[in-house]
C-alpha cells in the first residue's frame, strides 16, 4: 500500500516539475518580449493563407526556422539571419516545422516576392524549379474555358500549358498572400538577441 502511495506521489512531483520547466519557465522568460518595430500583423488574407499552409501540411517539409551559424549553414543558404522569439509574436501556433525537405521559408516573401511566381509554382513547381520534388497543388486552382475578368490566368510554361485558362481559387490566392508576407529582413533589437542566446 506504501509503495503505490510513493509511486502516485513521486509521479505528480515529477509531473509538476517538468510542467514548471518545459511550460512555466519558457512562459515566463519569453512574456515580456514584444515584437520588432518591422514586424507586422497579418491581414485577413494572410491568415486565411496561414490556415491554408496549415491545412496542406506545408510544415511537413518546410521550416521557418534560420538557424545560428554554429549550428547550421543556413545564412550562406540564402535563408536569413538566425530568427529570434521576437520574430514570431503574431504566429499562433508557430509554425517552426522538423523537416527540410524543402529549403526552409522564414524569408521566402523577401527570396520570391513575385506573386505570379508563387503561384506558377504551387500549380506546376517543376515550372520555375527544374527538378523540383514538391508535388503540385493544382487542385487550388481551376480550369475555365472562358478567360476571368476578376483575375489573372496563369501564364504557364508552353510544355505545362493545358487547353483553357488556368485560374487560382481563392485558397491558392491567400497561401500566396501568406508567403510573401514571410519577410524577416528587418533589424532585430538588441533584446530580441539576447532572448534568442538565452533560449539556446
Amino acid at each position: 500500500m506504501n509503495r503505490t502511495t510513493d509511486i502516485i506521489v513521486g509521479a505528480i512531483l515529477m509531473l509538476a516539475l517538468v510542467t514548471m520547466v518545459l511550460v512555466v519557465f519558457p512562459f515566463a522568460q519569453l512574456r515580456p518580449i514584444k515584437p520588432p518595430p518591422g514586424l507586422k500583423p497579418y491581414t485577413e488574407a494572410q491568415l486565411r493563407g496561414r490556415a491554408v499552409y496549415v491545412s496542406e501540411g506545408c510544415m511537413y517539409c518546410h521550416s521557418q526556422q534560420p538557424r545560428d551559424p554554429a549550428q547550421a549553414p543556413d545564412m550562406q543558404r540564402g535563408w536569413g539571419r538566425p530568427s529570434t522569439p521576437a520574430d514570431y509574436y503574431y504566429d499562433d501556433p508557430v509554425l517552426l516545422g522538423t523537416m527540410r525537405t524543402g529549403p526552409d521559408l522564414f524569408n521566402i516573401g523577401q527570396r520570391q516576392p513575385s506573386k505570379t511566381w508563387q503561384l506558377i509554382h504551387l500549380y506546376q513547381p517543376r515550372a520555375v524549379v527544374p527538378g523540383s520534388i514538391m508535388p503540385a497543388f493544382q487542385y487550388l486552382f481551376r480550369v475555365t474555358g472562358e478567360k476571368p475578368t476578376d483575375v489573372e490566368p496563369l501564364a504557364l510554361p508552353e510544355q505545362y500549358q493545358v487547353p483553357g485558362y488556368v485560374v487560382p481559387t481563392r485558397e491558392a490566392l491567400d497561401l500566396v498572400e501568406y508567403l510573401v508576407s514571410l519577410d524577416h529582413t528587418y533589424p532585430i533589437l538588441q533584446g530580441d538577441a539576447a532572448a534568442r542566446d538565452t533560449a539556446r
